[in-house]
């Protein structure tokens, strides 16, 4: 085991670092630069409100998916260098949510903010999707230096532990949305299940080493 996880880093090192940052960066904004490409060129279909505040969700999550993967990926495979990019990451996922909520609010519903408010109390995947945003707005919102010096370093591990909350929240919007197929949902809500089990072995085995 120890050998193959020496080779993967050795792999994954052959690549300065910066030359994967920047790699990732582009992969983080791909989605997005093919989104803004078919509303230009008109390829989102009939109801482009609704496709592109389906695949801005659905990228969002995605996203934070891959943010939730860097510590498992550590403790498994002792690789480090996704590590250093999780901020950058996190704070990809919270454009994309961002995005999603902007387009809902301002383009779906033209600021009607009763039916807004109406929404968030009364449809539980709204719900479900309003509280993970208020969660990640505030990650995004820490994600600086200076305010880890301001809040403490124990205050500001506690916060964004949530970010596991928002994990659940945002698999539980997207399960709780789809009407019919549930594939898709479910292949997410399989790999954060993955991604927490693996947290929470590792924090057994430490416990009680």
């Amino acid at each position: 085991m120890s050998t193959n996880v020496d080779t993967m880093n050795r792999l994954s090192f052959s690549m300065p670092y910066r030359a994967k940052w920047w790699l990732m960066f582009g992969l983080m904004a791909a989605p997005l630069a093919w989104l803004i490409g078919s509303a230009l060129t008109g390829g989102l279909g009939a109801n482009p409100i609704e496709a592109i505040n389906r695949f801005l969700g659905d990228w969002a999550l995605r996203i934070l998916l891959v943010t939730l993967a860097v510590t498992p990926l550590k403790l498994m495979f002792g690789l480090t260098w996704p590590v250093r990019m999780r901020r950058m990451l996190g704070l990809w996922a919270f454009a994309y949510v961002a995005l999603h909520i902007t387009n809902y609010v301002a383009i779906d519903q033209f600021f009607d903010w009763g039916d807004i408010w109406r929404d968030i109390l009364k449809r539980k995947f709204i719900t479900a999707g309003f509280v993970a945003f208020l969660i990640i707005s505030a990650l995004a919102a820490t994600s600086w230096n200076g305010a880890i010096k301001r809040m403490g370093v124990q205050a500001w591990k506690r916060l964004h532990k949530l970010v596991y909350w928002a994990g659940v929240l945002g698999c539980l919007h997207y399960i709780w949305m789809v009407k019919a197929d549930l594939r898709e949902p479910l292949i997410h809500i399989a790999i954060l299940a993955v991604l927490l089990g693996v947290r929470v072995y590792h924090n057994l085995r430490v416990y009680y080493a």
